[in-house]
């Protein structure tokens, strides 16, 4: 029951000790040798008293087997006079005796039999002394050849290569069933007791088997985390270069698809158009600010007149209105006119 190691047994010398003495007066089960000893006593009388039992109640099945296929064959019509008599007392005889069985025995003082029967009364009401023989004997002989032919059967189930044989061979093997159903039995059991213990002994490899792989885990991260961290450097430092090369070639790809563009886009008679008309854009723009300057420089001699200039600029602005709407009405009159 406990998994103990020699290591732990010489660790604690007094517990090995402690352990020594239980086992004098305890079983491996844990109860004490004393019950173990009555309790197997009382085993061992269970089993012979359901072994009686067992017997008993094989018998009794049996009979009522053989009353069941009687009554059958009477009720068919196919029994002779002595099969009637012999079916009629023997359920006469089991009759009186379940009822018997029902009525209190001579030593059970003070009890009260059922309708004040006693069980000389019922034995009053079985079959003459040679009847009773006659259907002993006949039940004898019955019950043998039943249990014999039951044997047989259970034989065929086991070993069904014997139903080839002869009767004496299969009589004899159906002798030997018993003890080699008890071999089979504890054949069984063994095994039993072995895949148990395989059981056992694969839930306890289970249990290690996690332990193990993260060990072997932990181990393989550790090896791998030193000799990555040897070549690391190196490999950052390659790295780095590589991706410092290549940023660059990057680079001059891009400028040079640029200028490829460019030079796409803008030819040698795109470029000469392009600069007359930036000449010309610029005469223009020169000529504009000329005016501006001109106009700025009469703006500001005109800012010397005060409030009559702005009085001047409104009339203006006035008279050129009108002169503008003049003119529109005038459009619209030649248009009227033929």
């Amino acid at each position: 029951m406990l998994q103990l190691e020699e290591e732990d047994l010489e660790k604690n010398p007094q517990f090995s000790k402690l352990l020594l003495e239980l086992c004098q007066i305890l079983e491996p089960s844990g109860g004490s040798t004393t019950l173990s000893c009555e309790l197997e006593e009382v085993q061992r009388e269970l089993r012979l008293q359901r072994k009686v039992w067992l017997r008993s109640e094989v018998i009794y099945r049996l009979i009522q087997e053989m009353l069941l296929d009687l009554q059958v064959r009477k009720q068919e019509g196919k029994t002779t006079d002595d099969e009637n008599k012999f079916l009629d007392g023997l359920q006469q005889c089991l009759l009186v005796t379940q009822c018997s069985d029902l009525l209190p025995s001579n030593n059970d003082a003070g009890s009260t039999s059922l309708l004040g029967l006693e069980k000389q009364d019922m034995l009053a009401l079985l079959p003459s002394n040679m009847d009773i023989l006659w259907i002993r004997e006949r039940l004898h002989k019955q019950l043998e050849e039943a249990l014999r032919k039951k044997c047989f059967t259970f034989l065929s189930f086991h070993q069904p290569e014997t139903d080839e044989e002869s009767e004496v061979l299969r009589a004899a093997k159906a002798l030997r069933l018993a003890s080699t159903l008890e071999d089979e039995k504890r054949r069984l059991q063994t095994e039993e007791e072995k895949h148990q213990e395989i059981g056992a002994l694969l839930e306890r490899q289970q249990e290690m088997y996690p332990h193990v792989l993260l060990r072997c885990l932990s181990l393989l991260r550790q090896a791998a985390s030193d000799l990555r961290l040897q070549a690391q450097s190196e490999i950052d430092c390659m790295n780095a270069e590589y991706l410092e090369a290549k940023s660059n070639a990057l680079f001059l790809k891009l400028r040079m698809e640029e200028l490829q563009v460019l030079t796409d886009t803008y030819t040698l008679e795109k470029v000469d158009v392009h600069k007359y008309i930036r000449s010309s854009l610029e005469a223009a723009v020169k000529t504009e600010k000329n005016e501006l300057a001109a106009s700025k420089q009469i703006l500001s001699s005109y800012e010397f007149l005060g409030t009559k200039f702005e009085e001047l600029v409104q009339e203006y602005t006035r008279l050129r209105d009108k002169i503008k709407d003049n003119r529109w009405a005038i459009q619209e009159l030649s248009k009227t006119l033929p």
